[in-house]
């Protein structure tokens, strides 16, 4: 009931619209309805007559005929139109509704599901939930009224062969219910498959130059091959079921017409009915029959919408894994400090990553982690800005557990520049805005200018305005790095995250980033995961991770001192055996 409550609640703001579609699909009814009943009430000889009679009676048929159709018109074109309207502009909210709980459902789902995936939620089944929205009611309509109103004039006209054609209709109705709930499981399947290929050449697109550098071509035209191929048997399983209902209901709407003609045949030899009302009786047989093609061919539709809404109503179900308590408050004047006291986490209530680890780094200060690859670094800092939630402990900001804060006043005062950066498909100007919406020309160039990237951009054609690719494909590691270290810049948050911020650039790249980093993080807490340890050797404590928790701490001094791991990787990579201690 909850998945239907959501689906009708759709309709709400546009309820002028539905009415006015119903009150014009009960009309169109309607008036298909009385045409026979139009012809049935002229005098029986009146076209025998002479041409002086024949041209009285078309005086006044003429102008109601055309005002009966020019009505219809009218009602045709506003259910063809304002109906497609209103299933567009449900399309449009349901979207949006979509979207807003993408952009509220935590990272633990992201880590769970395929972009592609999530893309023919957004854009394939609404598609079809749409058309379902405007079709279904109006469709529903339409034919049941027709369907009804003609079967009670048909008993009217002769009750035995009205019944007769009600045995062959209960018989058509009980063939449609048994092959849609075989074609139910059909056409969900289909969506999933489809899903399949969308994420499937989602990843491989946005792969692509890792495809090419190593020559993976045939490899993704081999997973695509797979996933279309089980498309392609989805698809023709449906058309199979398809044809097979179609088939099924063209032979018994056949039968309609059968025992009519059988059934009128018989009753005219006994006297019981007349020639004209068999003619009558054969208008309405096709009024009748109508709509019952019309219901048929809807079943298709309502099948992809169903399990579209489905697919739609399951991610609204899905509640976020990180939601801001009831009662949280921003948190203000931010000095800076940050502890995480007895703080344990896993991924997905699988092995604990981290276990009773408690760190402390007073405002201002500086903490650099350094560690094994999977030793939890990256968690430790996504755990501040409450991209996931601790399993136990806490993690404080200026002595406020996160879980007590509003989402945005933590994560404002958060400033995140990561190894891999994503450079947003536009303008360098946008990209480094994105950093405070509605930035100033001038802050955004003295950002970009603290960063080291300003002359580099006053070098193109369009300096701030060049369009940077999808994903920044136009630009070098280094360009891109360096954006985004603009971007925190203008963000201007009191702690700032590096998560191997230079771990993957060239020692020219990774000199002007430190030393835009290095002026990043004066008067901000700064927590750094170091990959090159010759980058946090002043840096005035150094963790270091092992197994989830605090193996050694201290200064660089002091822990070359104790000789331990720490002393370790620092002889390892003086030695020039870099180790990759990836998060």
């Amino acid at each position: 009931m909850s998945l239907w409550k959501r689906f009708f609640s759709y309709y709400r703001p546009y309820r002028h619209l539905f009415f006015l579609d119903t009150l014009c699909a009960v009309a169109l009814s309607a008036i298909d309805l009385s045409f026979p009943q139009f012809i049935r009430a002229l005098p029986e000889g009146l076209f025998a007559g002479s041409a002086e009679e024949i041209l009285r009676a078309l005086r006044w048929i003429a102008p109601g005929l055309l005002l009966l159709y020019a009505l219809r018109g009218f009602c045709q074109f506003y259910v063809t139109s304002f109906g497609h309207i209103m299933g567009t502009r449900m399309e449009t909210d349901m979207r949006r509704d979509l979207f807003d709980r993408y952009m509220d459902l935590s990272f633990s789902y992201y880590d769970r599901n395929n972009t592609g995936e999530m893309m023919s939620k957004l854009v394939t089944d609404l598609f079809d939930i749409a058309e379902f929205a405007h079709h279904g009611p109006e469709n529903l309509i339409l034919c049941t009224l027709k369907i009804l109103g003609s079967f009670g004039l048909l008993m009217m006209i002769n009750v035995p062969m009205t019944l007769c054609l009600l045995a062959v209709t209960v018989l058509l109705a009980v063939f449609t219910a048994v092959r849609q709930k075989k074609m139910t499981g059909i056409f969900t399947d289909n969506r999933a498959r489809i899903a399949d290929v969308n994420a499937g050449v989602q990843n491989s697109l946005a792969g692509v130059r890792v495809v090419k550098a190593f020559s993976g071509e045939a490899g993704e035209r081999e997973k695509f091959a797979t996933s279309n191929g089980r498309y392609r048997v989805s698809k023709e399983k449906s058309y199979m079921a398809m044809g097979l209902f179609q088939g099924g209901n063209s032979f018994l709407q056949g039968m309609l017409y059968a025992v009519v003609i059988v059934s009128g045949g018989l009753f005219i030899a006994r006297g019981t009915l007349a020639p004209r009302e068999l003619a009558i009786y054969g208008l309405y047989i096709g009024i009748f029959v109508a709509p019952i093609t019309q219901l048929m061919d809807f079943t298709e539709m309502f099948q992809k919408g169903y399990a579209g809404f489905k697919r739609f109503h399951a991610v609204m179900e899905t509640a976020p894994e990180v939601r801001e308590a009831p009662d949280a408050k921003a948190l203000q004047n931010v000095r800076g400090q940050v502890e995480y006291r007895d703080v344990s986490f896993s991924y997905d209530k699988e092995a604990q990553v981290l276990r009773h680890l408690s760190i402390t780094i007073p405002a201002g200060g500086a903490c650099a982690l350094v560690g094994p690859s999977g030793g939890g670094k990256t968690t430790i800092c996504s755990l501040l800005p409450r991209f996931y939630d601790v399993d136990g402990g806490a993690v404080l900001v200026d002595g406020q557990d996160v879980r007590t804060l509003t989402l945005k006043s933590l994560r404002d005062a958060v400033g995140v520049v990561q190894q891999d950066v994503y450079i947003f498909a536009g303008t360098i100007r946008e990209n480094i805005a994105y950093g405070k919406p509605g930035a100033t020309d001038a802050e955004i160039r003295d950002a970009a200018v603290r960063a080291n990237i300003h002359d580099f951009i006053m070098t193109l054609d369009r300096g701030y305005d060049t369009y940077v690719g999808e994903r920044g494909a136009r630009l070098s590691g280094g360009q891109k790095q360096r954006i985004a270290i603009a971007r925190v810049f203008l963000k201007n948050p009191p702690i700032l995250i590096l998560d191997e911020a230079t771990s993957a650039l060239d020692n020219e790249s990774e000199r002007h980033i430190q030393e835009a980093l290095d002026q990043l993080s004066v008067g901000r807490t700064t927590l750094v995961i170091a990959h090159r340890l010759s980058t946090i050797r002043g840096a005035e404590k150094i963790i270091v991770i092992d197994e989830g928790g605090v193996a050694e701490q201290g200064s660089h001094g002091a822990l070359l001192a104790q000789n331990g791991i720490y002393a370790r990787y620092w002889s390892m990579q003086f030695e020039g055996l870099d180790i990759q201690m990836d998060a």
